[in-house]
């Protein structure tokens, strides 16, 4: 699976929808159809999507399926994040030095022409 598939997935606000509901607790087909006004084959139709993007695990339990989170593709989701949050750290930083040295160049240059004017 890539994260191109997992975005894509989740691209959709009713599979946004459905991830969030199945982070409190695995659930049925139908349990996750009843707040949405779309029919139980329409939401089969999204949770293939988030299988196949390997968001989402279905087990048999007799006659019913439930649905879980899949960590792994989770833990593969945050991992990305975790770079982007870093790399944009990092850039903060950079910022914040240049930003002091902007501050200290200025404050040099007016101490330079203050005593220039003494």
């Amino acid at each position: 699976m890539t994260l191109d598939a997992t975005f894509a997935a989740l691209a959709d606000p009713t599979r946004r929808a459905i991830v969030e509901r199945l982070a409190r607790g695995e659930a049925t087909v139908l349990e996750l159809a009843a707040p949405f006004e779309m029919s139980q084959p329409a939401v089969s139709r999204h949770l293939k999507v988030l299988e196949d993007a390997g968001l989402i695990t279905r087990r048999v339990d007799g006659t019913k399926r439930p649905c879980r989170l899949a960590p792994e593709r989770l833990t593969d989701i945050d991992r990305w994040l975790e770079m982007l949050r870093k790399a944009l750290e990092a850039n903060y930083q950079r910022l914040d030095a240049l930003l002091a040295q902007m501050t200290n160049d200025t404050n040099d240059t007016n101490d330079t022409s203050n005593r220039r004017r003494r």
